[in-house]
């Protein structure tokens, strides 16, 4: 499972407002949140609170989102936690800029892809030491708070170590996912010890503790960023993968870093998206905005025929350059530049059959310009805005506990190809191929959205079917994230081919109207209704004129936003 959990949910049409909107477990769609001061939007009840205690407290966004990101991942372990990578988007109200954070970690020195020819693998596995990249979580705290904290991590840790000492209980789409894992953790000792008490995994509303996990906390909080990176941890890490056939050494620890990079953005009518430059995915939401913006949309309707078809058929394009093009820049010179331009998306779109759903979408040739997860997102009361995003990839990752730790190792690493000429090849020291993407839209200059859809290839697919429902269709930040979806599936791994010889499934949720599905079909595609894998949506909305925040969350997760 890839960072998204499955959802069990019922959906109604509302009918005067030409769009489906999901109500969770049958009930009426909820409103969005509306406060002055702040919002913290989570997927885990516990974690929106205990960030929004930070800023009643007063601290400010950046602080609060390390506090929420530190609470759920004790409480959603199987999306996130400091075994994982961590991205962000934080606007600085006091230099009114964008600042981006690359926290994502690197391969092993000493593995490389022979490793994997002389064991017989043509991939790289999911499961076990062989997928494991440096956690970059830790550092990336680290250099969020030095940069624009205003609280010590000994503080903002607190709430965490506290709930992970007294135990917390374990909410409904949390504790299904939990349980879904139950059979890959068992097969780890240290995975089981931490997360399957009494021999399986508690049940929802069970009181779950981690004191190891809490422990690790403790020295973090005590010691700083050099507790995990050149201390206790890193040490118990690397002990742990020499005796079960992993390649970390001390010296993969001691040489992360974290990487400050310049956000990107395109235009899509009259709000500037921003999103991070590879080695992430985000760009392909940008090139599916390009790609998308020439076409009355609105007048479409949403989740219409037209409207669907020319989705899916911008995304193929997207994801056909995602497969070629989008690595660590450390080792190669992209052309990010050129493939979010307006005049590349100009020529891409004239491969865009009105009439017939594309089986065969190669990559497009521009021209080199020199030049399982969680969401969460705060917005304070001096309207600084924190968009991050944090991830294990699978769920539980890796499968691995190392040790005591308290937490499993992310399995980043299966991202890499092993194909010589591929752009994200394996290779030492090198950052993987990234899903996980947290974005920002800024209008006239000031930041608009602060939001983000978890859900591996779901993710720029979200991010901007999301932005049309607002931009195009009028619809406020909880709706937004309510209206059913369309995901198009192409292949097995972002580095395959973009997608199978059928032209792939698109997926799609239980009330998109059965006129579309045949419509769609009738074009070639192939669809499905599905009820998974559509993502977890947390946004705020910032309102300049009337000086509030509206804060909006994800029926499919166990999400919250909460204000004051």
């Amino acid at each position: 499972m890839r960072d998204f959990q499955p959802y069990l949910d019922t959906e109604q049409v509302v009918a005067d407002s030409g769009y489906v909107r999901p109500a969770p477990n049958g009930r009426q769609s909820r409103s969005a949140v509306i406060a002055q001061n702040g919002i913290v939007a989570t997927s885990q009840p516990l974690a929106a609170q205990a960030g929004l205690d930070v800023l009643k407290a007063g601290g400010n966004a950046a602080d609060a989102a390390i506090a929420a990101n530190a609470v759920i991942g004790l409480t959603e372990p199987m999306s996130c936690g400091i075994g994982g990578d961590l991205f962000v988007i934080y606007w600085d109200a006091k230099s009114q800029k964008l600042y981006g954070l690359n926290a994502s970690g690197r391969s092993p020195y000493a593995l490389n892809r022979q490793v994997f020819t002389e064991q017989g693998l043509t991939q790289i596995p999911t499961q076990g030491p062989l997928a494991w990249s440096v956690p970059g979580c830790v550092d990336g705290w680290a250099e969020l708070n030095e940069r624009f904290g205003t609280m010590p991590l000994k503080e903002i840790l607190q709430p965490a170590i506290e709930y992970a000492e007294a135990g917390f209980p374990v909410s409904e789409i949390i504790g299904l996912g939990w349980k879904g894992s139950q059979r890959s953790l068992s097969a780890w000792p240290d995975s089981a010890t931490t997360y399957l008490p009494g021999g399986s995994a508690p049940g929802i509303g069970e009181i779950f503790k981690n004191p190891n996990l809490a422990a690790s906390y403790r020295k973090i909080a005590e010691q700083g960023r050099d507790a995990f990176y050149r201390g206790d941890i890193a040490k118990s890490i690397v002990d742990f993968s020499e005796k079960n056939g992993g390649y970390f050494s001390l010296r993969d620890f001691e040489d992360h870093t974290s990487e400050w990079v310049e956000p990107v953005s395109t235009n899509y009518r009259g709000y500037d998206i921003w999103e991070l430059p590879p080695n992430g995915q985000g760009i392909a939401a940008l090139q599916i905005l390009n790609l998308l913006e020439p076409y009355d949309i609105k007048s479409l309707g949403h989740n219409s025929p037209e409207f669907a078809h020319l989705f899916v058929e911008a995304k193929k394009l997207a994801f056909a350059d995602r497969a070629k093009f989008y690595a660590d820049p450390s080792f190669n010179k992209l052309p990010t530049a050129e493939l979010i331009s307006k005049p590349y998306a100009d020529r891409r779109r004239q491969l865009i059959d009105p009439s017939r759903a594309a089986t065969n979408v190669p990559a497009g040739d521009p021209i080199l310009q020199n030049g399982d997860t969680i969401y969460l997102t705060v917005v304070d009361k001096d309207r600084n805005c924190c968009s991050l995003i944090q991830s294990n990839y699978y769920s539980f990752g890796s499968q691995v506990v190392p040790g005591d730790v308290g937490f499993v190792l992310q399995n980043r690493g299966a991202l890499f190809s092993l194909q010589e000429d591929h752009l994200n090849r394996l290779e030492p020291h090198k950052r993987p191929f990234h899903t996980i993407i947290p974005a920002m839209a800024t209008k006239d200059g000031k930041p608009w959205l602060c939001f983000g859809v978890m859900g591996g290839d779901m993710q720029p697919q979200g991010h901007a079917q999301v932005l049309i429902n607002m931009i195009d269709f009028g619809m406020d930040v909880q709706e937004a994230g309510d209206a059913a979806r369309i995901r198009h599936l192409g292949s097995r791994t972002p580095t395959d081919i973009p997608m199978d010889a059928t032209g792939g499934t698109v997926n799609v949720e239980p009330t998109i109207p059965q006129s579309t599905i045949d419509a769609l079909q009738a074009k070639g595609h192939r669809v499905e209704r599905s009820v998974g894998g559509f993502g977890g949506y947390q946004a705020i909305m910032v309102d300049h004129d009337q000086g509030t925040l509206h804060g909006g969350t994800e029926p499919r997760k166990d999400g919250a936003a909460v204000g004051y």
